[in-house]
């Protein structure tokens, strides 16, 4: 899960990081919680994270916090 500065998370799979912790995610984007659909692959620069925190996956493959 990434949270952004301004307050979105995402919440997903890391696809690929660079040096400067730039990150290329699988994502499936949360706001406030409520699911809002899938984005597919998404780069997030390294200057917009607030911060990066992992999380489970069930055992259906869906993922928890």
């Amino acid at each position: 899960m990434v949270k952004l500065k301004w307050g979105m998370e995402h919440k997903g799979y890391l696809v690929s990081v660079d040096g400067h912790v730039n990150m290329q995610l699988a994502i499936i984007e949360c706001i406030d919680g409520a699911l809002s659909g899938h984005l597919g692959e998404v780069l997030i620069r390294c200057n917009h994270v607030l911060y990066i925190r992992g999380i489970e996956e069930e055992e259906d493959g869906e993922m928890r916090e």
